[in-house]
Parts: structure tokens; sequence; C-alpha cells
């Protein structure tokens, strides 16, 4: 059995470099031959620092950053290259034998020293990689790096969920508690990785029985990144805006109506973006999912006490929860949908309902949420242990088949799914997007079932989806367009969460060459170049040119995919 000890330590592990893929290519291009460079830009915390550092690993640079202690002293952010006392003239003329340059935190470089990598970037002999954050101000030499189009610019989106999930991996923390976290962080990497270890350092990562893995559940840790992303909420002028907001923190997941507040208190909240107003309905919540958890962790204990006010029945919420799912799963469209009351619940260490949890596990096994969906079958089981419903989806969404004599239109489509469309003729709803993948794969159309595999992905059914795309790999007899279907396939089953199925194995390896398979092999375990040329007794260039005709048979140059595709072989 691991030890605290030993979780704490991997909790405060460097992670790894995780997702991004597209960016990374995008800036090594631009800064590589006969490329000016780029402007990454993106809220503080995005990764910005870290996709420039992993994008120029191992090429000669210079690096300048800018801080705030140092925006009134001329040329600071260049002191280590340039003379104590320089023109701008001369500054320019010294750094013109720079050939290659990365200017991090942009927005916090003095003035002289902003000027100076604007010229640079016009003059266009030194390439430039530089990092700034959006929404603060910035020197207008800086801004105008991309909005007077001297430099391309790269605006970073947070961090998508699946790559968050293979980020926390390591830790071996549950996909409802990483859901929770993404939801909280909004793609904040510090900020995760800052509750991350305070999660560890106070215990608060509890075992969930059967398995490896740990779940958060209760309040959350108030750490000093926690409290310096509160500021706008903690440190308001007004009393009243701030028991208005303690208010709507305690009446969550629910929201309040707009009758029962005042007018004059929320209109200042609501134009510093720190509360929201429906505009059917006029429900008010607030903007941010940390704000809620981090007020009721910050109030005092009779402050709390008189807020909560009595017991809440959740049960109507739940329930009229439940029918929605209910009534998705029978119209063949799983869309995401709003659930707040039973993630809140979960979140709180709250039992929820078994007929509830059985309905909210199967639901995220149809959209491909493969671990999700053993996630909420588990916190059924927790305060109804024989219950059959969620032992039957705990069993779904380990990979066993339905149980026996179940014979709904999931059931009668998973023939189609094993690739034996006629035994679901005339059985599947006419016109239904299962009807459609059917008819496509017992004609053996390639086209059709890439237009199955969109339906099926519009209405949310990603690991249906990707099935699909495997089949048409199969029955295409274009190159190209079987190529292009399992590019399409490999990044929908990617989203679905380590989901191994009939129709996903062998997707690709077997087109390899022996000595590809194993490279490719040694890269999804993880190795580096460097390592697998030296396991192998290779020249790295010769590795890395292997790596490059596997990933052009592929039909991805996505390394992150690698495990995925030998798991799948």
């Amino acid at each position: 059995m691991r030890t605290y000890e030993q979780d704490a330590k991997t909790l405060q592990l460097p992670w790894p470099f995780t997702g991004r893929e597209d960016e990374l290519e995008l800036v090594r291009a631009s800064s590589a031959g006969g490329g000016h460079g780029i402007v990454v830009t993106g809220p503080a915390g995005h990764g910005k620092t870290r996709l420039i550092r992993e994008a120029v690993r191992g090429t000669e640079h210079a690096l300048v950053t800018g801080t705030p202690e140092t925006r009134g002293l001329p040329f600071a952010a260049f002191a280590h290259l340039l003379p104590d006392t320089v023109s701008l003239h001369r500054a320019v003329r010294i750094l013109s034998g720079v050939r290659f340059l990365v200017v991090d935190d942009a927005h916090l470089l003095d003035e002289a020293s902003a000027a100076l990598v604007h010229q640079l970037a016009v003059h266009g002999r030194t390439r430039l990689v530089v990092a700034a954050v959006d929404g603060v101000p910035a020197p207008g030499a800086v801004s105008r790096l991309w909005t007077g189009e001297l430099l391309p610019r790269l605006a970073l989106e947070p961090l998508p969920g699946e790559d968050v999930a293979q980020l926390l991996a390591a830790a071996g923390l549950e996909p409802l508690t990483v859901r929770r976290l993404h939801r909280m962080c909004r793609g904040d990497l510090r900020l995760l990785r800052d509750l991350v270890a305070a999660l560890g350092r106070t215990g608060r990562l509890i075992p969930v029985p059967g398995t490896q893995e740990r779940a958060w559940r209760g309040p959350l840790p108030v750490t000093a990144a926690v409290r310096e992303r509160l500021a706008p909420v903690l440190e308001r002028s007004r009393s009243d805006e701030r028991d208005t907001l303690e208010r709507l923190a305690f009446a969550e997941p629910l929201p309040l109506p707009l009758d029962d507040l005042e007018p004059e208190v929320l209109e200042p909240l609501e134009a510093d973006g720190l509360i929201h107003v429906d505009d059917q309905d006029g429900a008010v919540t607030l903007a941010h999912p940390l704000h809620g958890a981090a007020l009721r962790a910050t109030v005092g204990r009779l402050r709390a006490r008189r807020l909560a006010g009595a017991p809440r029945d959740h049960g109507p919420a739940l329930e009229a929860e439940r029918r929605l799912l209910v009534r998705a799963i029978e119209r063949l469209d799983v869309r995401s949908v709003p659930t707040p009351m039973g993630e809140w619940l979960v979140a709180e260490g709250a039992v929820l309902p078994a007929g509830y949890a059985a309905v909210r596990a199967r639901f995220a096994w149809l959209r491909g949420e493969v671990r999700d969906a053993a996630a909420w079958a588990r916190e059924g089981l927790r305060g109804a242990p024989g219950d059959d419903g969620c032992r039957a989806e705990l069993r779904r969404a380990g990979g066993e088949s339905g149980p026996s004599g179940e014979d709904d239109v999931y059931a009668r489509y998973d023939a189609v799914r094993l690739g034996y469309p006629e035994r679901a003729a005339g059985r599947l709803p006419a016109g239904s997007v299962f009807a459609r993948h059917a008819d496509a794969l017992a004609r053996r159309d390639g086209d059709g079932l890439d237009r199955a595999a969109e339906a099926l992905g519009e209405h949310g059914f990603l690991l249906f989806a990707a099935e699909a795309r495997a089949q048409a790999v199969r029955v295409h007899r274009d190159p190209r367009a079987a190529r292009a279907s399992r590019t399409r396939a490999v990044a929908l089953a990617r989203r679905c969460q380590g989901a191994r199925t009939p129709a996903l194995a062998g997707l690709v390896l077997g087109e390899l060459t022996a000595r590809q398979r194993q490279i490719v092999a040694l890269a999804a375990a993880g190795l580096s170049n460097r390592e697998i040329a030296e396991r192998l007794t290779l020249s790295v260039r010769t590795v890395g040119n292997h790596l490059y005709s596997a990933y052009s048979r592929l039909g991805t140059a996505d390394r992150g995919a690698l495990p995925l595709l030998c798991a799948s072989a």
C-alpha cells in the first residue's frame, strides 16, 4: 500500500508537458527557417511559458523576461545583454547579432525594452517568440506586435478536459475529482497544480474502494493562490455586496431569484463579472465556480450556520435532473445537459440515490466517458451496495456487455458496433443515427460511415462515432480517405477515457514496419527520442525519421495518441 508521504511526493513532481501538439508545432514552425516568430497570448496560468519552453528546447536562443519590479528601469529586461548605458538605436545594433530571442511576460516590460522588442520585429533579422498575458495593460509597443501585424498571434485556449485528465493521471485522481478541478480552475494550470498539491498535503484525497484512485470530497483548500484569485470577491468595499455574494454561495447549486436580491447591489457585481443573471427566468448565480466554494470555506462557523439555514431538500431538483437525463437517453441524444445538483452533492460527499447514479452512469457511458460512468456507478453503490442497476453500469463501464435479456434500442445497436448490421435490420428506429450507421455499414459505404459518425458525434455519442470512423477505415478504397477516417477515429477515441472496444482494435499499427512498431511502442511508453535511440542503439535522427514515417502512415502527428493506438492494436 502506498503511504501518504509517497502520495504527497508524487503530487509535487514536475508535471509532464501534455496536449498542445498543434500549438507546439505552430510555435516551432513560426520560429524556424524563414519565419519571423510569433506572439503567444492567453490568461495567466494557461501554460504560455511552458509551451514556449518546449518549442525552443534544444535551440540556441537568448531569453528576456519582464517583471513588475523593474517596469520603471530602462532596458531592465535586457540588462544581461546590453551595457549599462545605451540608446535604443545602439541597443538594436547590439542585438542584431541575436538570431533567436524569447521574450516572456512581455506585458511587464519597461517601455524602453518594449520599444526594443518592437524594433527588432520591424527589422526582421531576429526571430522572436513573445509571451504576454491577456486582459492586463501592456506597453503599446508590445500590443502593436500583433495589432500592427508584425508577428502572428496565437491566442492560447484553456487546456481541454481530456488533456487535464491525462495531466492528472500520475496523481491517481478519479474522474469526478478531475472534472471538479477542471471546472474550478478553468484552464489555469498554476492554480490547478496548487490545489492538487494542497489536497495531497492536507490529506483530503481519500482512496476509492476497488480502485487505485483517490477522490476529493468536501471543502476547498484555501491556498494563497486561491486567495489571490478571490481578491475581487473578498476585497469588495461595500459590505452588502459581500453579503450578497455569500448568500449566493450558500444557495448553490441552486440560483437565487432576482426578486430576492437588491438591484443596486447586483448591478456593480454584474458589471465586474462576479455574478450571472439568467435573461429568461431572472435567476442569479455566481459567475465563477471557484468563488462559491472559496466563500463557503472562508466564512466563520456561526455565519456559515446562519447562511446555510435549515437543511434543504435536494430531492426534487435531483429527480428533475434524473428525468432530464432519461429523456435525453430515450431521444437518442446525449449532448451535455446541465446537472449541477448531482455534481454538487458528489463534491460535498453526500450519498447519491442509486437510481440517479445509475442513470447518470449510463448517460456518461453513452457519451464515451467510460471512467466517469464507472465513478457514478460507484457513487450509487456507496449508499446501496447491492443495487443491480449500478452494478450493471459498473460492469458496462468495464467493457462487459449489458445484462442478459436486455432488449432496448442500445442493445440492438450493439450488433452494428460489432460489425453485424444485418442482425439489427428493421430493429432500430427508422431515420435515427443508429439506423443510418447500420445502413452504411451494411452497404460497406465508407463515405456513408463517415457521415454517420459525424451525426453520432453531433448527438453526443463520441465512442460510437469513433467506432463508425474505424469501420470506415476498413471499407474505404481510397487510401487518403482511409487515413482521414483513421485520424478522426483516433481523435474521437482519445476523448473516450481509454475505452477499448472491438471496433477500435487493430486500427493502425499493422501498416507499420517492424522497426516502426518497435519505436512507436517505446514512444507510447513515454520514452524520448534520445532514450529510444540509446535503447535500440540508433541515432536520434534515425529515430526521428522512423517516427515521422510512422506518423505519416498513422495519419497523425500527435505523440499523445500513441498509447491509444498501441493499446487498440
